[in-house]
């Protein structure tokens, strides 16, 4: 029997039909359910087979049965999403991105997605269809007190997770009640106590650096320094020791290729529950949780301790709230290790590779260390690292050109809100837009002369009003400075970050001479860097030698 006989066009009719069906639920409900994706993309068209049998063979009545489903529903989603019935159809955009994230996922997996992305801002204008917004008004808009809530790629990164850790809370109620004890332990008061930490590893970095043998790897040895520290705020000492062991053995290889995948799911959200079920997905991310569990459990058996660790308030052992579940523990825990090591590092990395490319900055900064720490003050002692405008500057600005998260935090259009303007434009519900971080703080009309250059005069000619030296209008705005997130969900751990910078830029200017070494290339760097989700740090080598 043949396919163009009524009975046959029926059967082809209904499993189009079923295929628009399904994409109604897809568009409307957004599933992300595993089993509703094989129920809705294999069990219906299988339960279609039947009314093909007996009219083609077994195997080409499956083959025209899944072909004419998926088809027809791959069609009815590519002529949607690029139709004029599309809530973005007026936004601009490259026509693969609009029809699948896919694409955003394989630039993000070779780690290039921040200059991407600023290229298609420069293409297309600040809104491109991405769900990207770049007007400095967007960020109060979408991040701030009244802000949106966050969006799915917290589901595809934090996928091998059973609770979400404080980053990836969507429910504005739910973060407020998470970020307590992450406010009590990381106000001012607390970071007061925590110095002790700070100033132990800076001390041994700061040694063991002087004793190495030949150049050495800078970015390699801040990421060192900084999971060390972390790990003895998180967990109360003792389980990393990679300045002293190097990290062989060590669970850095899990950070870094689990970086990787979680970034990547964090474009495809959907894939979240699959990551969870299946063993091999995410296998690295797995491993590093079950790390950060065995730690955990270890730093509960050890109880309160006399020295107040980040996990001292985590667990509620101050007694300010009941003491919460352990799972939410293991996910703070691990936040605090991956997430307060990793940008710090990068930040560090950026600071130094900047100042060796900029010898006049780094003598400017150099002559103002020796001015409030000359030779035979500690200089781990903060007590002027926030009132040295050139080392505050130098930061800023490297913050500014490399933000440690480039592409800022996605937010979402909640359901049943009608929608959220924003600038000129209006999102309707369901809308998952970002700022883009490394964008924003390179726009000339935020930051000029010298937008896309190291130069960090900017910021103490804007402190005191006075004109460019370079000639034409010095451009400084502000608001268009967000290297640490922006509102209620901003990074908790500014302040403890800000003591670790000042301290070690400090500390490593007063004490030693670095240079990059021969034949180093400072373009090479800049090509090397790679963004997932976190600006990674290539390889800085230098040269030490104690002052």
């Amino acid at each position: 029997m043949l396919l163009s006989e009524p009975s046959a066009r029926h059967a082809l009719f209904a499993a189009s039909l079923s295929a628009l069906l399904v994409h109604y639920i897809f568009n409307r409900y957004e599933p992300q359910q595993a089993r509703i994706h094989i129920t809705l993309l294999v069990l219906v068209p299988a339960s279609l087979f039947a009314l093909f049998l007996g009219r083609l063979p077994v195997v080409n009545a499956a083959l025209v049965t899944f072909t004419a489903y998926w088809a027809t529903l791959a069609t009815l989603v590519a002529l949607y999403r690029l139709s004029p019935w599309h809530p973005l159809s007026r936004q601009p955009g490259p026509l693969f991105l609009r029809l699948s994230k896919l694409s955003m996922a394989w630039v993000s997996r070779g780690g290039k997605r921040h200059l991407y992305t600023q290229e298609l801002h420069r293409r297309y204008g600040d809104v491109v269809r991405v769900g990207v917004d770049q007007q400095p008004s967007a960020i109060q808009t979408l991040l701030g007190t009244a802000g949106l809530h966050k969006g799915p790629q917290w589901d595809g990164r934090v996928a091998t997770q059973s609770v979400a850790p404080l980053i990836a809370i969507k429910d504005p109620k739910e973060h407020l009640r998470r970020r307590k004890p992450w406010n009590r332990a990381l106000s001012v008061a607390s970071v007061k106590d925590f110095e002790p930490f700070v100033t132990h590893r800076a001390q041994q970095l700061l040694k063991v650096l002087p004793e190495q043998h030949g150049p050495v790897n800078l970015a390699q040895w801040f990421s060192w320094f900084t999971y060390d520290l972390m790990s003895d705020m998180a967990f109360g000492g003792g389980s990393s020791e990679m300045m002293l062991n190097g990290d062989d053995g060590s669970v850095w290889p899990l950070l870094e290729v689990g970086l990787v995948n979680s970034d990547t799911f964090g474009h495809l959200p959907w894939l979240a529950d699959y990551t969870r079920s299946i063993p091999f997905l995410g296998a690295k991310m797995k491993q590093m949780r079950a790390y950060c569990i065995d730690r955990t459990q270890q730093r509960v058996m050890l109880g309160s301790t006399t020295r107040k660790d980040l996990f001292y308030y985590l667990n509620n052992e101050d007694g300010a709230e009941p003491t919460p579940p352990l799972p939410e523990v293991v996910a703070d825990g691990t936040l605090a290790i991956v997430a307060g090591a990793d940008t710090t590092s990068s930040v560090l990395s950026s600071v130094f590779f900047c100042l060796l490319s900029h010898p006049e900055s780094y003598s400017r900064l150099r002559a103002e260390v020796d001015r409030y720490y000359p030779r035979g003050e500690d200089p781990f002692n903060p007590r002027h690292h926030g009132d040295m405008p050139y080392l505050n500057a130098a930061i800023n600005e490297a913050m500014r050109l490399f933000p440690p998260i480039s592409d800022g935090s996605q937010r979402v259009v909640p359901a049943g809100s009608g929608g959220r303007v924003v600038g000129n434009d209006f999102l309707p519900e369901g809308t998952v837009s970002t700022v883009h971080t490394y964008t924003i703080q390179r726009d000339p009309r935020n930051f000029s002369p010298l937008p896309d250059e190291f130069w960090p005069e900017r910021w103490i000619h804007a402190a005191s009003g006075e004109p460019s030296p370079l000639g034409g209008k010095l451009i400084h705005n502000a608001a268009a400075f967000f290297p640490f997130s922006f509102g209620p969900a901003n990074c908790a751990g500014k302040g403890l970050a800000l003591l670790e910078m000042r301290m070690v830029v400090c500390a490593v200017v007063q004490k030693l001479e670095l240079a990059f070494v021969d034949g180093f290339e400072p373009s090479a760097y800049e090509d090397a860097l790679r963004d997932y989700f976190i600006l990674t740090r290539p390889p800085l080598p230098v040269v030490v030698r104690e002052r």
